[in-house]
């Protein structure tokens, strides 16, 4: 399983196979097969390295991009607004990254995930794997609407998550979709879609639906106080809940 290693005395870390050796500027170092998470390891430099489990933070600076991916302080608001947990079942539309797919699997839920770019489904099957999840999340290449209308998967579904330029189509179809009491979370970039998202969602008699955008700002303390940071305002988007029933 791949692990991740941190320089002790650099801000450098790398994802290493046990049993690898690995060069790097700082020396090659040699990964024992069994390294267990908290191992110090040397370079024939003698440069220490801590050896890490993966976790969420880490597969989303370290999973492949194939352009911008959910961040997590998003992932974490769709996963505490919709509750997924253990034995759920997740449709997903827009994998992109996969970096939602993945967080919400090593929450226990399976997922069922749809990315029409090829080359960004086999990507985001890539990073399953990095992040042990392969068995939970089944990444297929294609449109959700057009599954949906050919009857290619068994629905309902605990959670709907959306990140497509399609979402209040499928939001229509949330009904079907989804189980009594189930949650729909649609994330997007554009208040013209959020509108029309949050609108068909109250049309097709979801209740609860509300919208928040997603804004985070970071604290910077020095000799002169204490103040929010100067750097650009840490806005990504805005979040669609709904639940079904």
């Amino acid at each position: 399983m791949t692990v991740l290693v941190i320089a002790e005395d650099e801000d450098r870390e790398f994802l290493v196979e046990p049993g690898e050796e690995f060069g790097t500027d700082l020396g090659v170092l040699e990964v024992p097969e069994g390294v267990e998470p908290g191992a110090v390891i040397e370079t024939h430099l003698g440069t220490a390295f801590r050896v890490r489990r993966l976790r969420g933070p880490d597969l989303f600076h370290h999973f492949e991009r194939t352009g911008a991916p959910m961040i997590p302080r998003d992932v974490g608001l769709v996963i505490g607004e919709t509750g997924v947990s253990v034995d759920d079942r997740v449709l997903d539309a827009g994998t992109g990254t996969g970096v939602l797919a993945a967080s919400m699997a090593r929450a226990g839920a399976s997922i069922l995930t749809y990315e029409r770019d090829p080359e960004f489904a086999e990507v985001a099957r890539e990073n399953m794997a990095l992040a042990n999840v392969s068995d939970a999340v089944e990444v297929r290449t294609g449109d959700v609407l057009e599954a949906v209308e050919a009857g290619t998967f068994e629905a309902p579904f605990d959670v709907l998550t959306l990140d497509t330029e399609d979402a209040p189509s499928v939001v229509e179809r949330a009904p079907d979709l989804l189980v009594d009491g189930g949650f729909v979370a649609v994330y997007s970039p554009f208040i013209e879609s959020t509108r029309a998202v949050a609108g068909t969602a109250r049309e097709v008699g979801l209740s609860g639906v509300r919208t928040h955008e997603t804004i985070q700002r970071e604290m910077q303390f020095d000799e002169r106080g204490s103040r929010p940071s100067t750097a650009p305002v840490g806005h990504t988007g805005y979040l669609t809940i709904g639940r079904n029933g």
